[in-house]
């Protein structure tokens, strides 16, 4: 007996008015940009790129209406396993009130008291906002639990919607352990680690004063390593300190944040294959000087862009408003923004399926309702994602 098989659908998106690629062998510049463009999708994958008069037949067909294209955001760094608010925080900060109701200490007593059908439904919420705005591919840490249990269940629930899993296990230190950080660290690096490994693919630490010390951070990253887990590391937000140089030592996939470099960080970004992973909802939110987009770039440094999704420090979920704050407060041109928010972000996560639009990477893609990808800083703030597909399925 034989059981008959359905193909793929095959789409057609045409009358493209102008298609980044990202793939600079198919278009003009860096972005690959290919005007009055079209795409096949068969199936989850990108089948054909190229001009809109030459598409091939396909089972359906979608009119862009001169509309541009990009690939979906790829979002390298979120925080959204938590629960809680912090209004009070953010607006007692914004207002030049002294506020100390515990800051990242706060989310973790709401997050630990949290059901996992809240934790769960929390992070659909987060996720399902992120794609209507074009993110299509989010990692997403732990770090709110701090106990072996707590962060387990983190990553577990995180796994759930994403395959990009970070254990943060060092986020801070944990309340239990105030006064013996040193035994925090070996929990971390002991049970914390055996019970989470399984569920990540990513080893995370905040390398800063009143976090983890460089060498506490290089303690936690190699115990990862050794477990099958890749570093990365929340780098030089605060102060200049030694987390960007980790990073790279340790081969790192990305240090984030680097708000504070010094020239041998800048050095060693370019030099070395870490992504500079640039977070300015931080910044933003905190009021707080930006990173220098254009000395790492003209240094030759790869650069990615994300929201830090958080409910602290950047409680924004939105990469277009991320484009913008580049291009008007970190020296970056509209091309370099959207560039890093999309292959950037994939850069920052090794991934080559992700982050383009040609053929053979996943079928991720948002429409704007915009004639070219500048609109996303040229009109800052408007909701300008129109459609967007996630492995070929229009949602």
């Amino acid at each position: 007996m034989t059981t008959a098989t359905t193909a793929p659908t095959t789409t057609a998106i045409t009358d493209i008015a102008g298609l980044v690629t990202n793939d600079p062998s198919l278009g003009e510049g860096p972005l690959g940009l290919i005007r009055d463009a079209a795409v096949v999708i068969d199936g989850d994958r990108i089948a054909w790129v190229g001009e809109s008069s030459k598409a091939p037949a396909t089972d359906n067909r979608v009119d862009a209406g001169g509309r541009a294209a990009i690939p979906g955001f790829v979002d390298s760094h979120s925080h959204l396993v938590f629960a809680g608010d912090r209004t009070e925080e953010f607006n007692a900060r914004m207002s030049g009130r002294p506020y100390s109701a515990g800051g990242i200490r706060t989310t973790v007593a709401a997050t630990r008291a949290a059901s996992n059908n809240v934790l769960h439904a929390n992070v659909g919420r987060y996720v399902a906002e992120a794609r209507r705005q074009g993110t299509t591919t989010v990692e997403i840490k732990s770090g709110y639990g701090l106990t072996s249990q707590d962060e387990a269940r983190a990553l577990t629930i995180a796994g759930a919607h994403t395959d990009e899993v970070t254990f943060l296990g060092a986020h801070i230190v944990a309340p239990e352990f105030a006064d013996d950080p040193a035994g925090y660290v070996d929990l971390v690096t002991g049970p914390m680690l055996d019970a989470c490994a399984p569920y990540a693919r990513w080893i995370d630490v905040f390398c800063e004063q009143g976090a983890f010390d460089g060498d506490q951070a290089r303690t936690i990253l190699t115990a990862g390593k050794e477990r099958g887990l890749i570093p990365r590391v929340h780098a030089n937000q605060l102060s200049h300190g030694p987390g960007v140089q980790l990073a790279v030592e340790l081969g790192a996939a990305s240090a984030d944040h680097c708000t504070h470099l010094t020239d041998g960080d800048v050095d060693a970004l370019a030099q070395g294959e870490t992504v500079a992973t640039l977070l300015p909802g931080a910044e933003f939110s905190t009021r707080s000087t930006y990173p220098d987009a254009r000395r790492l770039l003209d240094a030759g440094a790869t650069v990615a862009l994300s929201p830090d999704c958080n409910p602290g420090s950047s409680f924004t979920s939105s990469m277009p408003f991320c484009v913008a704050l580049a291009v008007r407060e970190m020296g970056m041109t509209p091309d370099e923004a959207v560039w890093a928010a999309t292959a950037g972000g994939a850069r920052a996560l090794r991934r080559t399926d992700v982050g383009r639009v040609s053929p053979g990477a996943r079928a991720d893609l948002a429409l704007l309702d915009a004639p070219s990808h500048v609109h996303l800083a040229y009109r800052p703030g408007v909701p300008l994602v129109s459609a967007v597909w996630h492995n070929g399925t229009l949602i």
